[in-house]
């Protein structure tokens, strides 16, 4: 009896502390080309956590680990709103295709909590078209300062009262009494940086009231760095003169050295940092300076170098080598991963058949707008050039097998390669391991005789450089096209656009030159 009554208390611990939040629901006047996602708003990687598809009526489910009980953003047709989860939710979310996600009814676990939230959010959009924010930044000093303890004192007042009214979970009304903090904090950085220029008094520096209230409203720093990136921004600009002196002094003489590198070298002179705030500010650089598309594999190593020795966190770490993937691809030279595949007569599929020979990955979706219009006519071309020396392989990652067989026998009906298609879709375990999401379809990747990496991830079939590396890899020598063309247009690949608030000024560190 007892080993019963055991394993019922490890089930039903198990289960209430499951992070998987399950969504559903329905959006009217939806295009079925369309998606869902969910991003952590307070994470340095800001990948998404999920892609949902609508079906033709709208609606769409589907469930995702949540790192943490906090604040996500819930993207949809290009537009971005904010919303509360907590792990083990059952979250019903609803709305019109016009005006999702800006306006949107939930109900279920999270109808609260996001009750709360839009209450919130609405009274600041008022009260912040009422408050005179720029006399208050252009006048003196003492005026300023009081002008923030009212407003301090009014959001607060509004939280609390919403507070009574809808019953929200601690975690949120502490993040929010934080946000508050964060918001006054922004205001005093922005005061002290710009009324000098602003008053025209070149010499104005802030007074020891200011600096006691920055103090006052920094009593929960490590609960504000871990879930308010705009947190992370306002120590930053804080550190920003101090990090642009630090890098003219320790930059003489050096070339090739990267802002992470020069960064990493400054916090640890930075004794009155936490390694935690550490960690995230690191990872903040890091993102937004140096891991983009276009990034040399020589700094693709040395960031791969500075994750691994200075980030702590082992949660940190992790997320930055996803983004890693996720933006520049994998590294060139190693292996190419192998990954469960099926042909459309459900037969398995190995990359490894490729090898003696290089090949093209070609990921793609069914409700991708570039794929019919930009992509396959110049995948023809591309395809017919090179074909006698290389394979091509086209990956589809839609939701359903039926629908990769749709898509690929309509799509790509008469291109020579090898169709197959990634059980799950995005979450698939090719996906995943060539970090493969929404806003990076198309994809590219190219892959050498030997079945190592030869190319960063292309999300453009025109770009010169992947050219460069067809005509390598197959000793071929395409026809030059003028400088100025493009074959496929340029698509954006910025996860980090996807950021929780709206970045101040010099919201990092200066490159160092």
């Amino acid at each position: 009896m007892k080993k019963y009554l055991l394993l019922f208390i490890i089930t039903f611990f198990v289960m209430s502390c499951s992070k998987k939040v399950e969504v559903k629901g329905k959006i009217t006047g939806s295009s079925s080309l369309e998606r869902i996602e969910f991003v952590e708003a307070s994470g340095v990687g800001t990948l998404p956590l999920i892609n949902i598809g609508l079906d033709k009526d709208g609606n769409f489910s589907g469930s995702f680990e949540a790192p943490k009980d906090g604040m996500y953003v819930i993207n949809y047709a290009g537009r971005q709103n904010l919303i509360y989860l907590e792990g083990g939710q059952k979250v019903n979310i609803s709305g019109n295709g016009t005006t999702f996600p800006n306006e949107y009814i939930i109900t279920g676990d999270a109808k609260k909590n996001n009750d709360f939230l839009t209450a919130s959010m609405k009274f600041l959009a008022d009260y912040g078209s009422k408050v005179n924010l720029a006399g208050l930044m252009g006048g003196d000093e003492a005026a300023f300062l009081k002008g923030m303890h009212k407003v301090e004192a009014d959001i607060n007042k509004n939280v609390d009262d919403l507070a009574k009214k809808n019953n929200p979970s601690k975690g949120l009304l502490e993040w929010k009494k934080n946000d508050i903090k964060v918001t006054i904090l922004n205001l005093l950085a922005n005061y002290e940086m710009s009324h000098g220029p602003m008053s025209g008094n070149p010499s104005y520096k802030a007074s020891k009231a200011l600096k006691d209230y920055e103090t006052q409203l920094e009593t929960d720093k490590e609960a504000m760095v871990k879930s308010i990136p705009l947190y992370r921004q306002y120590l930053l600009v804080k550190m920003t003169p101090d990090f642009q002196k630090y890098a003219e002094a320790n930059s003489k003489g050096k070339t090739g050295i990267t802002t992470s590198e020069m960064f990493a070298q400054y916090l640890k002179t930075k004794k009155d940092l936490s390694q935690t705030a550490k960690d995230y500010l690191l990872a903040f650089v890091m993102a937004q300076a140096d891991i983009h598309p276009t990034t040399t594999p020589a700094n693709i190593d040395k960031i791969k170098k500075i994750i691994d020795s200075d980030i702590k966190d082992a949660t940190i770490k992790s997320d930055l080598l996803k983004m890693q993937v996720a933006i520049t691809g994998l590294k060139i030279g190693d292996a190419a991963p192998e990954a469960t595949l099926a042909k459309q007569d459900g037969k398995a599929y190995n990359l490894s058949e490729n090898k003696g020979k290089p090949y093209m990955l070609f990921f793609y979706a069914s409700w991708n707008p570039y794929i019919s219009e930009a992509t396959v006519p110049v995948l023809k071309e591309v395809v017919n050039f090179y074909k006698s020396k290389m394979n091509f392989v086209f990956v589809n990652v839609d939701d359903t097998k039926d629908q990769f067989i749709k898509t690929s026998n309509s799509l790509l009906k008469g291109i020579q390669g090898v169709n197959v298609y990634g059980e799950g879709g995005l979450n698939s375990d090719i996906a995943k391991k060539y970090g493969v999401y929404g806003f990076k379809l198309p994809c590219f990747v190219i892959i050498d005789k030997d079945g190592k990496i030869a190319s960063r991830s292309f999300v453009n079939l025109g770009e010169q450089e992947l050219v460069t590396i067809l005509d390598k890899q197959t000793g071929l020598a395409a026809p030059k096209v003028e400088p100025n063309a493009q074959m496929q247009p340029q698509l954006q690949l910025d996860p980090s656009a996807m950021q929780q608030a709206p970045q101040p000024a010099n919201p990092q560190p200066a490159p160092t030159k």
